[in-house]
């Protein structure tokens, strides 16, 4: 029996995921497969404007949905993205509209910025939306009235995907390339991945390349060689 197949043309698609995929997948409000670890992160989103406070922080690792979620709520809320530094016009464009800030701890922030933009955010009754790896309690701030303004932001954390939901992704990332991939198959995939979206897209993408350029289909050795190559091991028994 062979591990994957063409899928059939009238084969409804599984739910999209919390993340923004290359091969032709869509990236809308009502494309979201709500798990449990993303439930809250949705929640917060759908709820806005009526948010517990002007301030919101989606924190979360790498490949989580984060990127995801928060286009959603730009297109949502009209925000504007901002980075808030010297120089910048941040404060002034958080006092017009919603504005939103990613991967704050990745990129950084002036102190006095960022203080400035909470504030005008605060005074002018708009939202601010800020993506990041960390909680804000980790990041490098020494201003204290930053520190504690950020006390009183919501805080919600995005979670690893667990194994239901990396299988889900897996199939729905084969699905948009019209492929059906035996549930075996994929329970060995997941077993030995690494637990992320990205890692998923990855495999996916390289196990669809590798099949194309070999002319053959998709199997548990190709699998092997993929998982291999990005450095993952077998699982201990």
């Amino acid at each position: 029996m062979n591990d994957v197949k063409n899928a059939d043309p009238k084969r409804k698609a599984g739910e999209q995921l919390p993340l923004v995929f290359s091969h032709d997948a869509a990236s809308g409000r009502d494309d979201l497969l709500i798990s449990e670890r993303l439930a809250a992160a949705v929640s917060i989103v759908d709820a806005w404007p009526a948010w517990p406070s002007p301030v919101v922080v989606l924190a979360g690792p790498v490949g989580s949905g984060k990127s995801h979620l928060a286009r959603i709520w730009r297109e949502l809320s009209g925000a504007v993205n901002i980075h808030p530094e010297p120089g910048s016009d941040a404060a002034v464009a958080a006092a017009a509209s919603p504005v939103l800030f990613e991967d704050a701890d990745r990129l950084g922030f002036d102190d006095n910025a960022l203080f400035h933009v909470i504030n005008s955010v605060r005074e002018n009754g708009t939202s601010l939306l800020i993506t990041s790896r960390l909680w804000p309690m980790s990041w490098p701030v020494s201003l204290p009235d930053l520190r504690s303004r950020l006390k009183a932001a919501t805080v919600v954390e995005i979670g690893e995907p667990d194994e239901a939901l990396l299988s889900q992704v897996i199939v729905k990332l084969f699905a948009d390339r019209q492929l059906y991939i035996d549930d075996k198959l994929v329970l060995y995939i997941v077993n030995r991945m690494e637990r992320s979206l990205n890692a998923a897209q990855t495999i996916v993408e390289r196990l669809d390349r590798l099949a194309l350029s070999r002319g053959t289909k998709i199997t548990r050795s190709l699998a092997a060689e993929v998982l291999n190559e990005l450095g993952n091991s077998e699982p201990a028994d």
